[in-house]
């Protein structure tokens, strides 16, 4: 079955691709990392897979090693002040930017930091509307801070540190590719799960058998009544 709106803006129809007659945006992703094998799999697998095979969404990796400095390609160094770890460089990083942007200009760059706005299902739906995404995933103790020049988003997805930017990076794309009209197959699909309306939580379900173990399935729920189910999901629907 083919979902209803969605229709990508005028601004980006040149993006976009058909699908069940109407025109939907094609998101794109262009993922600059080190570690290209710790994010690939995912990508090529499930809901993300069927985005690209519909032409919904793109995938593409940038290596850092490749514009990383001297005959051992690095891309970090000691932090000036002293301290533990390494720090990206800005030449590496800014020169991976910049190439991917000298295709497209248009392309906004996103960081994983704990620095960054909190991520949640409000913003992913904004980033849906756009085209090409650029995710640095930073690595070994932190970055130059004057990376943050290039920068468009600062996202944050909680007060813990992650060893890299590999799994941020693939939590935004999934929640993001899978907003995307036509990814998930249902109409109302993306629209009645949890925090698709500030912070609601979804309404408990249930599948075959009826009773399992002597927990059953409430009774409304097999009633056929419509009216009586849409009431008991609203009263059994929360807040976060």
């Amino acid at each position: 079955m083919c979902p209803k709106g969605g229709r990508a803006s005028a601004r980006n129809r040149s993006q976009g691709r058909f699908f069940c007659g109407i025109i939907y945006l094609m998101i794109k992703f262009t993922i600059i990392t080190l570690f290209r094998e710790a994010i690939e799999p995912y990508l090529q697998s499930s809901m993300m897979e069927k985005a690209v095979r519909k032409g919904l969404a793109e995938f593409d990796f940038v290596n850092l090693r490749e514009f990383g400095l001297g005959p051992h390609r690095s891309v970090d160094d000691t932090p000036y002040g002293g301290g533990d770890g390494m720090l990206l460089r800005c030449e590496p990083v800014f020169n991976a930017i910049e190439s991917v942007k000298a295709k497209d200009p248009s392309a906004k760059v996103i960081i994983p930091t704990p620095v960054g706005e909190t991520w949640n299902q409000s913003l992913a739906r904004e980033f849906a509307k756009d085209a090409h995404y650029i995710i640095l995933c930073p690595h070994y103790e932190g970055y130059d801070e004057r990376i943050l020049s290039l920068v468009d988003y600062k996202i944050s997805l909680g007060k813990y540190v992650l060893t890299g930017g590999e799994l941020p990076a693939l939590i935004i794309i999934d929640s993001v590719v899978r907003l995307i009209p036509g990814v998930l197959g249902g109409e109302t699909s993306a629209e009645i799960e949890s925090f698709s309306d500030g912070d609601n939580l979804e309404y408990p379900q249930y599948t075959r058998p009826e009773d399992f173990r002597g927990m059953k399935v409430p009774e409304v729920l097999l009633s056929g009544n419509h009216g009586e189910i849409a009431k008991w999901r609203e009263e059994h629907s929360g807040k976060a």
